[in-house]
């Protein structure tokens, strides 16, 4: 498989599966092939072992399956391939083709997915990049803002985004469903995530308490 095969599966950059093959083959991957060529995976490789309790992989099916039934399309495919991928460095027990979980997630009569804005606003979380978006208030007013994207937190049926407001120069709460536009920007915020989530904990000790479903923008 050629190196951009890699990089547009995994959705990173051919620089980055060079560099993660060489690492590979310095701890002992038998991998063959060269840039420009493809690569090869020899077999006789394998993962090590995860020796999960049952509880414990009862717990990981449980939230990995409330994912696919929750998540945008592309966190729901990655929750699978991570479960697939559990089952399949399991030696301690074969996964069996009619092996059922003890627990099962279902949905709940108020279920709702994902919005479409949670994938690009998760990927700008990740790349510590500037976001502009439109924001719908709780009485429909709009503004436009430039925020710095932190987390976002998951309830039953809402998703709140928190972020750091350029306008507002503050800390600032967001219903993810009530976002009308996201435009993901080249330019990075200029401090550290970790230390973001540190101050904003800190400003807002209550959080959990503070983000309900009836949050729009604080201000």
């Amino acid at each position: 498989m050629t190196a951009l095969e890699l990089a547009q599966e995994l959705g990173v950059s051919e620089r980055s599966v060079y560099r993660d093959v060489e690492t590979l083959r310095l701890l002992g991957a038998p991998i063959d092939g060269q840039a420009g060529v493809g690569f090869v995976l020899r077999s006789g490789f394998f993962l090590p072992n995860f020796a999960f309790s049952p509880e414990e992989m009862d717990a990981l099916i449980l939230g990995l399956e409330w994912v696919q039934g929750r998540a945008d399309p592309a966190l729901a495919k990655s929750s699978e391939s991570a479960l697939a991928k559990i089952n399949s460095s399991r030696t301690d027990r074969p996964l069996a083709a009619d092996d059922t979980p003890a627990l099962l997630a279902a949905a709940s009569v108020s279920k709702r997915g994902d919005p479409a804005q949670v994938a690009p606003l998760r990927e700008a979380i990740r790349q510590l990049r500037k976001v502009a978006i439109r924001y719908q208030d709780t009485a429909g007013s709009i503004s436009e803002r430039v925020i710095w994207p932190i987390t976002i937190v998951y309830f039953d049926d809402v998703q709140v985004l928190a972020a750091w407001c350029e306008s507002r120069s503050a800390f600032r709460h967001f219903r993810v469903d009530r976002v009308r536009a996201v435009t993901v920007l080249e330019e990075r915020y200029p401090e550290r995530r970790p230390s973001l989530m540190r101050r904003w904990r800190e400003q807002d000790r209550d959080w959990r308490s503070f983000l309900t479903v009836s949050v729009g923008a604080t201000g």
